[in-house]
């Protein structure tokens, strides 16, 4: 057996987009990196997980991700605009290489890990960042509340035990939880616990977690046969799952989808709701439509995958991956086509190539739900739906790190067949849930925070993992730096505010201001502003995501920003009146630095 040991400031464990960020984001604050990652692309949902169709909100090409994030972006789109040599899309749009109904953009999986490794590159060079691919985590060695190091097997005789000062869990099952006996909680919390709108009555159901999928890609070539041989178990899922494109609706009628053509009823095609690769925006005539099928028939959701022991969780995942190559096969033989002519649509190919496997399936299954940490503070759903409420966000937390914007989007799960889709106001996202209750070094770094089952629908995509990622990284490095544990940071409201100025100068939103986005000169006070209480009910501010710098405020909204303002021994001189608009209190404020 070969034991190599690497020392580092921080251990991020697990490469997703959380891990990812936060190596980002702490290899940029100073400190030495190890991340680690199991399969051999970074990523996570965005590349080996083949959720390359990013799930995000309306305001994403202005405002909503960290200024990272959307390097990332411009990198992906770099790439396909000298590919494809094209600016923008034919309608003026900013460019979407798949041009997929679901997502802005949408692209194939290994250009999204090429820009990944791009934006780690040069932390590589200096030696800041070391990458450990293909491991497995299987230990940990914990003192008095503290984790020393973690023991990772690569291959069958080789481990790697990583010692760091602070240990990050992205991992997307949760598993370094479990291994330092930290405090987590998986499923659904019953109503009498969280009194959540759809929590469900009686016991918890920690067994009820969301289900997971292998997505894959294909293209289709028409009066060609490439049928797969029929999956083990197809006619069971076929009959149970059901394989199908049409969709119920809890609160509507079904909405039944068609392949290549728009339905009846106007529904898109179900060929381009995350189309990877549009074959028409490539002008040098080369490139192929390829479609990337993440849909109901393909989510599993037949067993528990965090509780299963390891010989119960091969057979999951087995049985997951015979499920999606049963929904092919049911495309190919047994769908309905489009021109009522009969059934199935043989030319669709799979494509392993796309997701860089032998069996065509993603390296990894796309997992939504994590355990989730007992944090300091936990999230819920109420904290976040749109039911009942005037104002245009979500509860503020004071001690935001970030933001982020997304339905209560909750698949069926394991012995619940029912979805919810509800909508939510634009959150915060909370430094207490990144901290555990006990263990003084681990932080969550991605869809593992203390969120509920349910909040948790919100939280799981894109660019809010990324965000919890990169919050963490800054947070750990800071930690290091100046030898505190988290929860003292975050117990303190003058480190907590020097936490946040860290965020807010690399680019990291930590309210809804539409109107001062990153780059905008007001943007760090207005951000510090809103957070410490600024936005009151009564104003017109809390009614919109804009700031609207240059009107005046109300009498009740300028003494909501004096008061803020005095939280950082900033002061608003006392014979100021309403007649001052937004930016003119802003340079005032500035002024008295």
């Amino acid at each position: 057996m070969s034991i190599d040991t690497r020392t580092c400031d921080i251990a991020i464990i697990g490469g997703g987009l959380g891990g990812v960020a936060a190596a980002l984001s702490a290899c940029a604050a100073g400190a030495s990196v190890v991340l680690t990652e199991s399969t051999d692309w970074l990523g996570g949902q965005m590349t080996s997980q083949g959720t390359s169709a990013l799930d995000e909100h309306p305001y994403i090409e202005t405002f909503g991700g960290t200024r990272t994030y959307y390097e990332l972006r411009e990198r992906i789109r770099s790439h396909y605009r000298a590919r494809f040599g094209i600016e923008r899309m034919p309608n003026g749009a900013p460019l979407n290489p798949g041009n997929g109904w679901v997502s802005n953009l949408c692209f194939e999986p290994i250009v999204g890990a090429h820009a990944l490794e791009a934006m780690l590159a040069a932390h590589i060079e200096s030696g800041r960042l070391t990458i450990l691919y293909g491991v497995e985590l299987i230990a940990a060695e914990v003192e008095q509340d503290t984790i020393r190091s973690v023991t990772l097997a690569a291959g069958t005789n080789s481990e790697i035990t990583v010692v760091a000062n602070m240990f990050l869990d992205a991992t997307d099952l949760g598993d370094l939880l479990p291994l330092v006996g930290a405090e987590y909680v998986t499923g659904a919390e019953a109503f009498d616990d969280t009194a959540e709108p759809f929590a469900p009555a009686g016991p918890p159901r920690p067994t009820e977690v969301q289900g997971f999928t292998f997505p894959f890609a294909v293209e289709y070539c028409p009066g060609e046969d490439h049928t797969i041989p029929k999956p083990a178990g197809y006619e069971y899922f076929c009959a149970t799952q059901p394989y199908t494109l049409t969709l119920a609706h809890r609160s509507g009628p079904p909405r039944p989808f068609r392949v290549f053509e728009h339905s009846p009823t106007g529904l898109p095609p179900f060929w381009t709701y995350r189309r990877l690769l549009d074959g028409s925006l490539d002008s040098s005539g080369q490139a192929r439509d390829i479609a990337m099928i993440n849909w109901p028939g393909n989510d599993y959701h037949h067993g528990d995958i965090l509780g299963a022991d390891h010989p119960e969780r091969a057979h999951l995942l087995h049985e997951a991956r015979n499920l999606s190559l049963g929904f092919l096969y049911w495309l190919q033989t047994e769908c309905p086509r489009d021109d009522g002519s009969g059934f199935g649509y043989p030319g669709m190919r799979l494509l392993p190539e796309v997701m860089g496997t032998a069996d065509g399936l993603s390296k990894a299954p796309y997992i939504r739900e994590s355990r989730r940490i007992v944090a300091r503070t936990r999230i819920l759903a109420t904290d976040i739906l749109d039911v009942g409420q005037d104002s245009a966000r979500a509860i503020n937390h004071r001690d935001s790190v970030g933001i982020g914007w997304y339905h209560m989007d909750v698949h069926p799960a394991n012995g619940n067949p029912i979805d919810r889709y509800e909508p939510t106001k634009p959150f915060q996202i909370p430094l207490g849930a990144l901290i555990p209750q006990r263990v003084r070094n681990l932080l969550a770094a991605c869809k593992n925070i203390g969120t509920t089952h349910l909040s948790n629908g919100a939280y799981r995509l894109h660019p809010v993992e990324w965000n919890i990622g990169e919050s963490a990284g800054i947070l750990a490095a800071m930690c290091c730096a100046e030898n505190l544990d988290p929860a003292q940071v975050h117990a303190d409201s003058r480190r907590r505010m020097r936490l946040q100025s860290l965020l807010l100068k690399r680019g990291i939103p930590l309210a809804w201001t539409l109107d001062v986005p990153y780059d905008h000169p007001l943007f760090e006070l207005t951000q510090h502003l809103c957070v410490a209480g600024a936005i009151v009910s009564e104003g017109p501010r809390s009614r919109s995501l804009n700031i609207l710098p240059d009107e005046r405020l109300m009498s009740v909204e300028l003494e909501a920003v004096r008061v803020a303002a005095d939280q950082f021994d900033l002061h608003l001189p006392a014979d100021q009146n309403e007649y001052l608009t937004w930016a003119a209190v802003c340079q005032l404020l500035q002024s008295n630095v």
